[in-house]
């Protein structure tokens, strides 16, 4: 069962409104992927506004939800006319590497804008191989080392061919090995050094890919990688399985990260721009 048809027959013929009602939604909203502190506010909330009209509690959460989604800083997906460098960060097994893939294609598809993907994830050999079939596919064009090269030198080189080529993209992928974390963080912040240095007048992006089925987890990998190199955004993958989806709400006003894209399949064209009112609308059971 999908998380919104919970909270859907959880509203579902409830007349007696008392406080029992809000604990029990606060228990709900938790196991949703809330934090608690945030659940416990947002069923505060919700009982502050239905003081004097309890008709439409469903509705009424999704237009909070919606609220708090808003307070996560702006940010313009659409790629500048002039050259653009992405980083796609992430922990192992989140789908890094597809993403990469799917965000090139759609730069092509939707914004006639031609990239080179950069194989930055130098510690895994199935990644840079996974990345360059992806190129094969796309028709585009790969700059891969050797693994257990200098992902940094990898970026450099990439920035370095887009330029000397008239290509208005670099789309890097990069390692995330979350077991050495201090080494993780400091190549990031290498490869940030690089691209601030080699790329100054590009437009420079910064999205984490989550599993959208990690749950709370999905928060502390976002305060890992944030602390590293400022994030611009957030890309969800397995949208389309069990995903309860909370947390995009305590990434949103705790660290004012929002949702860029959601992605809800294995096809390259299976990416899609975050829908604020849609998500508050899918997550509360309305949609």
């Amino acid at each position: 069962m999908k998380f919104g048809d919970k909270l859907k027959n959880f509203f579902s013929g409830k007349n007696n409104i008392n406080d029992e009602l809000y604990d029990d939604l606060c228990d709900l909203l938790i196991e949703g992927d809330f934090g608690a502190a945030q659940a416990y506010k947002m069923s505060e909330l919700l009982k502050e506004n239905c003081k004097k009209d309890t008709d439409n509690l469903q509705q009424k959460l999704s237009q909070l939800l919606e609220e708090e989604l808003k307070k996560a800083k702006n940010h313009n997906s659409i790629p500048d006319s002039g050259l653009t460098a992405v980083l796609i960060l992430g922990v192992n097994g989140v789908g890094k590497t597809t993403t990469a893939a799917k965000l090139c294609n759609l730069y092509k598809t939707q914004y006639n804008k031609k990239s080179i993907l950069a194989a930055a994830d130098t510690f895994r050999a199935a990644a840079i191989d996974q990345l360059k079939i992806h190129g094969e596919k796309l028709d585009t064009r790969v700059v891969a080392h050797k693994t257990g090269g200098d992902p940094a030198a990898v970026v450099y080189d990439a920035l370095e061919a887009a330029k000397s080529s008239g290509i208005e993209a670099v789309i890097a992928d990069t390692a995330g090995r979350m077991h050495t974390k201090s080494a993780l963080v400091e190549e990031l912040k290498k490869i940030d050094r690089v691209v601030e240095a080699k790329a100054a007048d590009a437009r420079y992006l910064k999205y984490l890919v989550l599993d959208a089925t990690t749950g709370r987890n999905a928060f502390a990998q976002a305060e890992i990688f944030n602390s590293a190199v400022a994030l611009d955004g957030v890309i969800l993958t397995k949208y389309d399985s069990t995903a309860k989806g909370g947390v995009v709400f305590s990434l949103a006003v705790e660290l004012q990260l929002p949702v860029v894209y959601v992605c809800t399949g294995e096809k390259y064209s299976d990416i899609e721009l975050f829908d604020k009112e849609k998500f508050a609308k899918e997550f509360t059971g309305i949609a």
